[in-house]
């Protein structure tokens, strides 16, 4: 049991660290959350705001790393361009955006306080 379970984490550590070097806006993401992480500690952000951060992080980053996925899948599938290929893979970025820019507001309404 414990095999399969490093065998699973192992797999799922090289899904991100391959992510991670092919797609720049997964690049973009981690670059934002470490300037929000030192932006947290430099203006001491509540406990409850940093368990805000975390699950922004968590959804923002997971859902960068779904849309890798369908987008690896749909080129698998439909290597030619097809109408139903394009409407899932713009669906995918869709989702990245819209967690995105509630990302950022809620961003803004925890830090825009402490700046001014």
């Amino acid at each position: 049991m414990k095999a399969r379970f490093d065998k699973s984490l192992k797999y799922a550590i090289e899904g991100i660290e391959k992510c991670f070097l092919r797609e720049r806006n997964l690049k973009i993401h981690i670059f934002i959350m470490g300037c929000v992480i030192i932006c947290g500690f430099a203006f001491h952000i509540s406990y409850f705001e940093w368990m805000i951060c975390l699950l922004l992080f968590a959804i923002v980053i997971s859902l960068e790393l779904v849309n890798t996925a369908i987008e690896a899948v749909v080129d698998l599938c439909s290597p030619q361009k097809h109408p139903l290929a394009k409407y899932a893979k713009d669906v995918a970025a869709g989702a990245v955006l819209v967690s995105a820019i509630i990302a950022v507001l809620i961003g803004l309404l925890i830090f825009i306080p402490r700046i001014f």
